[in-house]
């Protein structure tokens, strides 16, 4: 990502990939060549679309845009943080702070899980054969894992497993998703990259 500020960018228009970020996202696809991917969604943001168009040329696929797919909104977009003991010395954030399992600084967990289970449902359902793709941003990926594997949804931000380019793989068993895969494909390349864009 291309944050020379570093601060958390959230859902602020204008952040793109850097040259690192599309050659990550270039894996990603690149690690799927061989399966029928016939459905390709993401979400609005630049970033995102820009990470989505790899698979849009690699299978020749129009990129479907969704909200539902978006980074939650959060108050410390466009400001300098990151999450650990040291919120503490930052008086100026408490009151932002006071509900962790909610969290209280952004969009509601519960909220975050429920629309991306919709769209991976609409997707589900519109793709007839092969498989689709979800280009989407760590957290409401990260809520839709604890989701699926009946874990509360609170947790700590910098215990996810949620990589930039990584791929996380769903199928659906009777009325169930349930998480079948995790890769890091882009994994050679992560120890170069910086991602502060989300709490």
């Amino acid at each position: 990502m291309h944050n020379p500020e570093g601060v958390l960018y959230g859902r602020i228009p204008g952040f793109h990939l850097s040259e690192l970020g599309h050659r990550m996202a270039e894996s990603a696809a690149a690690h799927l060549a061989d399966r029928e991917i016939t459905r390709l969604y993401a979400s609005p943001l630049q970033r995102t679309q820009e990470s989505a168009a790899p698979w849009a040329q690699r299978f020749d696929l129009d990129i479907h845009t969704d909200e539902r797919l978006i980074e939650p909104f959060n108050k410390f977009e466009g400001k300098k943080f990151q999450f650990g003991p040291q919120v503490l010395s930052r008086p100026e954030s408490w009151p932002w702070i006071l509900n962790p399992l909610r969290p209280s600084w952004g969009e509601a967990f519960v909220s975050i899980a429920a629309r991306m289970l919709a769209v991976i449902e609409e997707a589900y359902t519109a793709t007839e054969h092969g498989e689709a793709v979800l280009v989407s941003h760590q957290l409401p990926i990260w809520m839709v894992h604890r989701t699926v594997t009946h874990q509360r949804l609170y947790h700590d931000p910098r215990r996810r497993r949620c990589s930039l380019s990584s791929i996380t793989t769903l199928e659906r068993r009777g009325a169930r998703f349930v998480e079948v895969d995790y890769q890091d494909p882009a994994a050679d390349l992560l120890a170069a990259s910086v991602d502060f864009g989300a709490v």
